[in-house]
């Protein structure tokens, strides 16, 4: 029988539990409410709804990569504990969410827009935590991804490579990672934010008691450092800092289109 909204919104207000739980309860029930609440029941999700306000401060960023190397996925999956973050159960659905979004038809997002596949009431259930999932975020690359997963599984990265090896992937990830910059290249920088810095600069100089084109000089140099800071091609490698990300990229006869970087619980 066909399932109304007014079905499944009661059912939510008698039970407690998500929207789509008490739908699909109510069609594995045949639209029977009173059935529809013993397979809730049964589910665990009344006992996963008592918990769904409690804090997930904790988790993993679960990955992904296909065969081939060309696209590779990253889904945050939170929960209440480090002890349940070093779950397998909790680990295995982290990685099993990461291989549905790279088949999926989307590149970023968060646990909403996955529908039932981000559904983790039955994992609740049994693991006793609150969890949820977060933010994620998919790479379809031109030649491979680089992929990097920090030790604690707390943060990772996909870089779009084209040209270079695994090794290079990894090492463009792994500064990403390790120095989180806000874009690719200068160009990639908006107007506004390059405005406020020179502005920044100079009234540094002028403060400084620099003639004016002796500070415009000063913003120039100061405007390379900040580049170095915030766009990737422009910073030192970690592993080699007399060498830029640019200089070793042209080493390795290789280009990198773009990069995610996903840390758990970061700000979206």
């Amino acid at each position: 029988m066909a399932i109304s909204a007014a079905m499944v919104k009661e059912l939510r207000e008698k039970t407690g539990a998500g929207m789509m739980d008490c739908k699909k309860a109510l069609v594995e029930s045949d639209g029977d409410e009173e059935k529809a609440i013993v397979y809730l029941r049964e589910k665990g999700l009344s006992k996963a709804a008592k918990k769904a306000g409690r804090a997930t401060s904790e988790g993993i960023v679960g990955n992904f990569v296909s065969a081939d190397g060309k696209t590779a996925a990253l889904v945050e999956v939170k929960c209440e504990t480090d002890f349940v973050a070093k779950n397998d159960d909790f680990r295995s659905f982290a990685a099993q969410l990461a291989e549905k979004v790279a088949g999926m038809d989307v590149t970023t997002g968060n646990g909403e827009d996955l529908g039932d596949a981000a559904d983790c009431t039955d994992l609740i259930a049994k693991l006793g935590e609150n969890m949820g999932v977060g933010r994620f975020a998919k790479v379809s690359a031109e030649g491979m991804v680089g992929m990097y997963i920090h030790s604690n599984n707390k943060i990772g990265v996909l870089v779009n490579m084209v040209g270079g090896d695994e090794e290079l992937g990894k090492d463009i990830a792994m500064q990403v990672a390790a120095v989180n910059p806000k874009c690719l290249s200068p160009d990639e920088l908006p107007q506004d934010d390059l405005e406020k810095e020179k502005a920044i600069y100079l009234k540094q100089a002028m403060d400084e008691g620099k003639p004016e084109e002796i500070a415009e000089k000063i913003v120039m140099g100061r405007l390379s450092k900040y580049y170095k800071e915030v766009c990737l091609v422009e910073q030192p490698f970690i592993k080699e800092d007399k060498k830029s990300i640019k200089q070793l990229l042209k080493e390795k006869d290789a280009s990198v289109k773009g990069f995610v970087r996903l840390a758990l619980g970061e700000a979206e």
